[in-house]
């Protein structure tokens, strides 16, 4: 079943009906508060959000990130006017899975559509854990003992190479091929910045502490957990 939140009554129904028309059910909320409530008791029903950002009782982003926080992982389309770039880049960080402007070419729609549930499909695991540390792959957000963790680009592709390598000490130079991908000045500090960085954002206070330095050797995010001693 197909979510499209929608508070333009016209739009809603001529999106409605073509959907329909080609197999799926829909089912339409003209605000956020209808579509909360929607999400609240058939969130496993649903397959696909079609999501305008403009809605009378408040912002279409603040729906999906009320969404992406509760981990919910359905794809979710962006269906909205707002076609400046800022807005996009927003919709996307957002955990929006795709980003379609009004107006818009219906065949574009269901082709977009079906590429999302595909993708949705295809994902065997979209969450990384470690200990008391996920990351959730779609969003690019993290936590740490339920507390959220807001990541920068650089700062999530790297605490993604620590999760996929637990306990393993990683080089300067195995980060920087992995995560920068092309070969800095031996001597530049980037490695060490960002690990900076991650560490002050992971190494909670009460919370054992998770990156560790390895002298001479590199960097290693340990498996364990728990409260600090």
């Amino acid at each position: 079943m197909i979510l499209l939140v929608e508070d333009d009554a016209r739009i809603a129904s001529f999106i409605a009906k073509g959907l329909k028309a080609e197999g799926y059910a829909v089912t339409v909320a003209p605000d956020a508060a209808t579509a909360q409530g929607i999400m609240a008791v058939r969130a496993e029903d649903l397959d696909l959000v079609l999501l305008d950002l403009g809605l009378p009782d408040g912002n279409g982003l603040s729906l999906l990130r009320s969404w992406r926080d509760r981990h919910l992982r359905l794809p979710v389309i962006i269906l909205t006017a707002r076609d400046d770039i800022a807005s996009k880049v927003s919709g996307l960080d957002a955990g929006a899975t795709d980003y379609v402007t009004k107006p818009f070419a219906f065949d574009e729609l269901l082709a977009r559509i079906r590429a999302a549930m595909r993708t949705a499909e295809q994902i065997v695991s979209t969450e990384l854990v470690v200990g008391d540390l996920r990351l959730d792959l779609l969003s690019k957000i993290a936590w740490r003992d339920d507390q959220r963790i807001e990541l920068a680009h650089r700062e999530w592709a790297l605490l993604e190479l620590f999760m996929r390598s637990p306990n393993q000490v990683l080089s300067r130079t195995q980060i920087l091929n992995r995560v920068w991908e092309y070969d800095f000045d031996p001597g530049s500090n980037v490695v060490d910045v960002y690990v900076s960085y991650l560490r002050r954002k992971l190494n909670r206070p009460g919370l054992a502490p998770l990156l560790h330095t390895v002298r001479g050797a590199g960097y290693r995010l340990l498996s364990g957990d728990g409260r600090s001693e």
